[in-house]
């Protein structure tokens, strides 16, 4: 079916159309990286789709509009080149075929963008000068740079005080440039770390760490690592507290005198957990119980993990054991899942990776529960555990 005037009309460019065309191409920094590079971003032309022969031919009239707002705008903001269209029976017509745009100052008053190329080359300038790497990067990111443009000096001069001051002894709190707190670095960290690895020698960026661990990555002073450990004998304890937060390198260096290690996940599970003889719980709070790691007398004591009933969970668990393999579990088992029914709940996006420290017993309830055998996507939280098969549990692994 032929199309309709209205929609053929529709399809034939506008100024309009041209604009959009430029704004993507600046948006993708393609005119600020010929600014960079020191070439002309101009002349550009933009492809003008409009009427064929036999549009021309049909509908004279609305072709002869078309072409005359063109011409209206021709030898403005940009020159209009045109083409030859036409035959036997209308005769040899000029019709629009591209715009071009041929000076940079016509192009940013187009775009409307000439106070932000004014800034781009202003902070260029000012980077080539501090930094050539950094400025070789802005010069391809030119966006990413107009991006941070407010922040730009700065970030500049937290990079260079980094690259001359930061050694492992540094905390970010001790980075001293004008108008820089931590809060600054913290929020800013994706961007100062891709000047910061442009800028850094290799030997200065440990790249065994993300971005997100920030001082670890470049060389600073992390904060430390932090157990929390409660002492769990009534009638002794090692230390005259219940409740503790340690440093993890301060907790590795002294082991407490206790026989058991519980660790749960739960701060409310921590806090209720029963008395027990000779005993202490640590609150692992999930995949930080990374930080168990380092200490390594865990590895002469009764070790016994408590987790959510869930793909996570025992997650967890498989990592727990790969550090201490004699690690054993409580109350997560089939017979706890069953008997709690009323207390399940949903595991928002459960892991399907392989968990090779589990026994066989801990792996046939995670296969369970990724295959939905009794519900899809299947949690316990421990919190919902009732507090009598907790005093159970522990009476059992005791034995």
């Amino acid at each position: 079916m032929p199309r309709s005037r209205s929609s053929q009309r529709a399809s034939w460019a506008t100024v309009e159309d041209v604009i959009a065309v430029l704004r993507r191409r600046w948006e993708r920094g393609d005119f600020l990286r010929d600014v960079a590079h020191g070439t002309s971003p101009t002349p550009v032309a933009v492809p003008l789709k409009g009427p064929t022969a036999a549009d021309t031919a049909d509908n004279f009239g609305d072709v002869q509009q078309w072409a005359t707002r063109w011409r209206e705008v021709d030898g403005r903001s940009l020159r209009v080149e045109y083409r030859s269209v036409g035959g036997r029976l209308i005769g040899t017509n000029q019709l629009p075929n591209k715009a071009w745009i041929d000076t940079p100052d016509a192009l940013w008053r187009t775009l409307g963008v000439q106070a932000q190329v004014d800034r781009y080359q202003t902070l260029l300038d000012v980077t080539r000068a501090v930094s050539p790497p950094i400025a070789a990067w802005a010069a391809e990111r030119p966006m990413k740079l107009l991006t941070h443009e407010q922040d730009w000096i700065r970030l500049l001069d937290t990079v260079a005080w980094i690259d001359h001051h930061a050694d492992p002894a540094t905390y970010l709190r001790q980075i001293d440039v004008h108008d820089v707190d931590t809060k600054f670095v913290e929020t800013r960290r994706s961007i100062l770390a891709e000047l910061l690895d442009r800028h850094l020698p290799a030997d200065r960026v440990n790249v065994a760490h993300p971005p997100s661990a920030f001082a670890e990555r470049y060389g600073l002073r992390p904060k430390p690592l932090l157990v929390r450990i409660r002492f769990l004998d009534n009638h002794h304890r090692p230390v005259p507290y219940s409740d503790l937060t340690v440093r993890a390198s301060e907790l590795a260096a002294t082991p407490p005198p206790v026989a058991t290690v519980y660790v749960v996940e739960n701060e409310t599970t921590f806090l209720a957990f029963p008395p027990v003889h000779d005993a202490a719980v640590i609150l692992g709070s999930g995949y930080a119980v990374a930080k168990l790691e380092p200490l390594t007398w865990l590895r002469d004591r009764n070790l016994i993990y408590w987790g959510d009933i869930d793909t996570h969970g025992f997650a967890i668990l498989d990592r727990l054991r790969a550090a201490f393999s004699h690690t054993r579990s409580i109350l997560m088992d089939r017979e706890t899942l069953l008997t709690h029914r009323a207390h399940w709940g949903r595991e928002p996006t459960p892991t399907r990776r392989s968990l090779p420290q589990l026994t066989e017993q801990e792996r046939a309830l995670v296969d369970d529960l990724v295959n939905g055998t009794f519900a899809p996507s299947l949690r316990l939280e421990q919190e919902h555990i009732r507090y009598s098969a907790i005093s159970d549990a522990l009476k059992a692994s005791a034995d």
